[in-house]
């Protein structure tokens, strides 16, 4: 996998691509998005699905970030590491 690339994502029936950095950190990896300038980590859990780690002032500072958005991010992610 490229440290760089576009995650291109289907959310509320537009395309839309975000920038992604790969991330690793010895035995374990994450992926750090940028969502309209706020960079968020993505990481598997212990069951290798992967969840968001946003802070909560990120989160209300930019109020286009949803819970379904990252959800759609996170589930393009899954398709793609598998």
């Amino acid at each position: 996998m490229e440290n760089d690339f576009l995650l291109p994502v289907t959310f509320q029936g537009k395309e839309r691509e975000f920038p992604v950095r790969f991330l690793n950190y010895g035995y374990s990896s994450k992926l750090e998005v940028e969502i309209d300038g706020t960079k968020i980590l993505f990481e598997p859990d212990e069951e290798r699905n992967w969840r968001a780690l946003i802070s909560y002032e990120d989160l209300v500072a930019n109020k286009n970030i949803s819970r379904e958005l990252l959800e759609a991010v996170a589930g393009v992610i899954e398709e793609i590491t598998k």
